[in-house]
């Protein structure tokens, strides 16, 4: 009699199983792990998404993940620029300790200097826990071939621009697959054929529709609003052409960006219209991100799977780029390359139903190393040792006690040397250090003064004495990086 109820049960749970799965078509079985994409747009400032305050032009996909998911209103990104602000993300370590630190060209090679290879990048961590792990888009971080190159940081899938120079450009004369050059049809520095972005996003679908059966991290670094200012689509430009006062790009304002076969470097040039090319360039972004989304649902593992949304620093003005027309920073003081809020703070969005209120919204201070102790969190292994993260796994969730940072720490190597520090509502700023490495550090309440417009080191000198000593502590030397302690 027992064996004939635990059999009973058994059926019982069958059924029920099957019905649950049936019960809801189009929807993928969850697996035990969750897909991850993380998109990461090109000098996207914090106010230029309509969920942040835009308004001179649209992001209804983006504003649509707020709207499904949580928006973060203290992320920030992990440097000022590129490089190292991707050295951050995928190591899970700030600028006084992760080893790329600046924009370092190498002038006889198209790439980057390496990211060294015993650096454990988020792509090791969550290939080591059964994940299938590739980047589209724009990688900066090495050569191809190098220790620093994609497929030797754990990425079993590139696609894209190795180089971060040669991504100014959005005609260049090849891509990569791996380790194999592509070719793009029509481009060679001066003809413009193939829309390198366009076919960044078709690798990027394929890969989703490629991998609907397994766990996935999908790390997605568009090119787009960076740079030159083109817009291939003339109808949408149509919807912002005469919408705004403009001051034609010009040829004599052409920028020497990226380098072909020979070495040689090669003048960009953005459109006549740069207010309207920036408009139009956020709205394709915006499209991208629409069209992964629509693939997700298509394969049923928009559930299961969490999209993070970011940027990686401040707004830019390069190619007639105009950050203050657009109030791109959402008010912020600074823009890329500066270490105040408007350079480094981050629109910061993620969506993933299975555990994230719809339409929450949260103060958390966090960055860009908080990334990999996250998605180590979520995969199930162990945050490697030296991140400085923090998981903000617990807010994501509303389960647990979320752990807050001491401090958040920067440092910036380029424009004569930069620090900055923010503990609790306190931010600490210097700049000059390369001249003046005990230069005087301003103080800003940001709960009180978000614009950093009033520095009150004078009246607490307590305060900038233990930033002075967050500054010291948080600098390791790098042969690649020097800096003043």
């Amino acid at each position: 009699m027992r064996t004939y109820h635990l059999f009973c049960t058994a059926v019982v749970l069958i059924f029920t199983l099957l019905v649950s799965c049936s019960a809801r078509p189009g929807k993928a079985v969850a697996t035990v792990k969750p897909n991850i994409v993380y998109i990461l747009a090109d000098d996207l400032g914090y106010g230029d998404l309509g969920v942040y305050g835009q308004q001179k032009f649209p992001t209804p996909n983006i504003d649509a993940l707020a709207a499904q998911g949580m928006l973060f209103t203290q992320h920030y990104s992990g440097s000022a620029v590129c490089a190292p602000a991707r050295s951050s993300l995928m190591t899970g370590q700030h600028t006084g300790h992760t080893p790329i630190r600046g924009n370092k060209e190498l002038p006889d090679r198209e790439g980057q200097v390496p990211l060294p290879g015993e650096a454990i990048t988020i792509a090791e961590v969550l290939k080591g826990a059964g994940y299938t792990t590739a980047a589209f888009g724009k990688w900066g971080l090495g050569y191809i071939g190098s220790e620093g190159d994609a497929n030797a940081q754990g990425f079993d899938e590139f696609y894209g621009y190795n180089c971060q120079r040669m991504a100014h450009r959005y005609y260049p004369p090849h891509l990569w697959d791996n380790q194999n050059k592509v070719i793009l049809p029509g481009n060679d520095w001066i003809n413009t054929g193939t829309y390198a972005p366009d076919v960044i996003q078709e690798e990027t679908l394929a890969f989703l529709e490629a991998s609907k059966d397994q766990p996935f991290f999908a790390y997605v670094p568009l090119v787009l609003p960076h740079a030159e200012l083109i817009e291939p689509n003339e109808e949408v430009m149509a919807r912002f052409a005469g919408k705004f006062e403009e001051t034609a790009w010009t040829e004599d304002q052409r920028y020497t960006s990226g380098y072909g076969p020979d070495m040689v470097p090669h003048e960009y040039t953005s459109q006549a219209m740069p207010r309207a090319a920036y408009a139009a360039m956020v709205v394709r972004m915006d499209e991208y991100v629409g069209e992964i989304m629509a693939k997700l649902e298509e394969l049923g593992l928009a559930e299961n799977t969490i999209v993070m949304f970011t940027s990686d620093n401040g707004p830019h003005e390069e190619g007639g780029a105009d950050p203050a027309f657009f109030d791109s920073a959402g008010g912020l003081r600074g823009l890329k390359r500066d270490l105040y809020e408007g350079g480094i703070r981050a629109p910061f969005i993620v969506r993933w139903p299975a555990k994230v209120a719809a339409g929450s919204r949260s103060d958390h201070v966090s960055a860009f190393w908080d990334v990999m102790p996250t998605v180590a969190d979520i995969a199930g292994v162990p945050t490697p040792k030296g991140s400085d993260g923090v998981s903000f796994l617990p807010t994501l969730t509303g389960e647990g006690q979320q752990p807050e940072h001491d401090y958040l720490y920067w440092e910036f190597p380029a424009k004569g040397g930069r620090k900055a520090v923010r503990t609790g509502d306190w931010k600490g700023v210097v700049y000059d250090l390369i001249k003046h490495p005990d230069g005087a550090i301003e103080l800003y309440n940001l709960a009180k003064d978000p614009t950093e417009s009033n520095n009150v080191a004078d009246h607490h000198p307590d305060v900038v004495k233990k930033i002075r000593g967050i500054m010291a502590g948080a600098h390791q030397p790098s042969a690649l990086f020097p800096f003043a302690k």
